[in-house]
């Protein structure tokens, strides 16, 4: 039988780490607490040095190795937060540290741990293809390889997150998070629950990487065939050993969402919250949003964090604006006339949509003579006014249609 991780085991991680994180704040979500019926927080690790909770266990697993140990240096793999918190702690602790990254790492994670000190070695697809050239780097050199998720030390730094909790809202009644490998989750489920038995813990995974639910189905850690999502982050294929240990005996649900779901959580933070996130650190709030979780409030929805590429930034708000009904792209077919395209815009901004782009082409083999396609991308304010705009353009005879 698997030894978990304890309560002490936490609170000693929280000793070490004094003085070394933050204590990220508590924030209240006006549109969580209206969409929940009930008062919502966002705990914003997302403010946490090094962008994420991550330097919390990386920090306890690395501070507890010996001098010698240390003297050997460390090797980590990660698709960007566990590589910069393994970075940032071993600068602290005056150990050099080489980091795995899948080769399509962010390139400003990969700047970031660089700028820790972190020696980078960009191998595979994958963040479970890096693991493997990190083990392997870590028994061809004797250094000590620092696990992103599956180690009790690591696990009980994550968990200091729940002391937090608990102290900031000692009333909180739910604890969402996302889960990639289950370090976090575990840690949380192991604080929370051993201080209020009555706090629920749900898991959140991204649909398309999402390891844990055939694995708690099956009994065992069960590896994905494939898996791509853009909540990097908690892209995992195989829940850990001692992790798969934890959430199976104290994580009360673990649930998913959809790609569209983590855009709308992530715009709502945006726009509502002012709170940069990354995708992964998004998907308790997706959750709580799309109603996949029976929260009862207080209800927390961990923000884990907040390295997010400028340019994924960038697609994904359009990604949610779309999602949310806001931007809409569609084509137009009407006759090629003079004042046909004219025509067509004064119908849009009669219906006071925002036209972003314009592409006007003749060259459609699809197209009879005499027609053209236009490609339009239009702001609107919502999925109603969306619909009015479209309704409104196919009273007037355009066809309308959707690629």
């Amino acid at each position: 039988m698997t030894d978990l991780v304890g309560l002490a085991d936490v609170e000693a991680a929280r000793e070490l780490l004094a003085g070394v994180v933050r204590t990220t704040p508590l924030e209240p979500s006006r549109p969580l607490s209206a969409r929940l019926g009930g008062p919502a927080w966002l705990k914003c690790e997302n403010l946490q040095r090094a962008g994420s909770y991550k330097v919390r266990g990386a920090y306890v697993r690395i501070a507890r190795l010996t001098d010698a140990e240390r003297a050997r240096g460390v090797v980590a793999a990660s698709a960007g937060n566990h590589a910069q918190g393994v970075a940032l702690a071993a600068e602290m602790l005056g150990a050099s540290a080489t980091v795995f990254m899948p080769e399509g790492a962010p390139l400003p994670k990969v700047a970031a741990t660089k700028g820790y000190g972190a020696a980078i070695e960009l191998v595979g697809a994958t963040v479970d293809e890096s693991l493997v050239a990190a083990q392997e780097f870590a028994d061809r050199t004797g250094a000590i390889f620092i696990h992103p998720f599956d180690h009790p030390d690591v696990i009980a730094g994550q968990g200091t997150v729940a002391l937090e909790i608990l102290e900031q809202l000692p009333q909180v009644r739910t604890i969402v998070t996302g889960v990639g490998g289950g370090g976090l989750v575990s840690g949380l489920a192991v604080a929370a629950k051993a201080l209020n038995p009555h706090v629920r813990v749900v898991g959140v995974q991204a649909a398309n990487a999402a390891a844990f639910p055939p694995s708690l189905i099956a009994g065992s850690p069960t590896r994905l065939a494939s898996y791509s999502t853009i909540a990097d982050g908690i892209a995992v294929g195989c829940p850990g050993d001692l992790t798969f240990a934890h959430v199976e005996k104290l994580v009360d649900e673990v649930v998913t969402v959809t790609e569209e779901d983590i855009s709308r959580a992530l715009l709502m933070l945006l726009e509502r919250g002012k709170l940069v996130v990354e995708p992964a650190g998004a998907v308790g709030v997706a959750a709580l949003l799309a109603g996949v979780v029976e929260a009862e409030p207080p209800t927390v929805a961990v923000l884990s964090g907040g390295n997010i590429d400028p340019l994924l930034l960038m697609r994904v708000i359009e990604h949610g604006l779309a999602a949310a009904g806001r931007y809409l792209r569609f084509t137009v077919r009407c006759a090629d006339r003079p004042g046909q395209l004219a025509n067509l815009l004064r119908q849009i901004a009669d219906q006071h949509a925002n036209v972003v782009d314009v592409v006007h082409q003749r060259q459609n083999p699809h197209l009879r003579l005499g027609e053209v396609e236009v490609a339009l991308s239009v702001e609107t304010r919502g999925s109603e006014h969306s619909d009015q705009v479209v309704g409104a353009l196919r009273a007037c005879g355009y066809i309308v249609s959707f690629a």
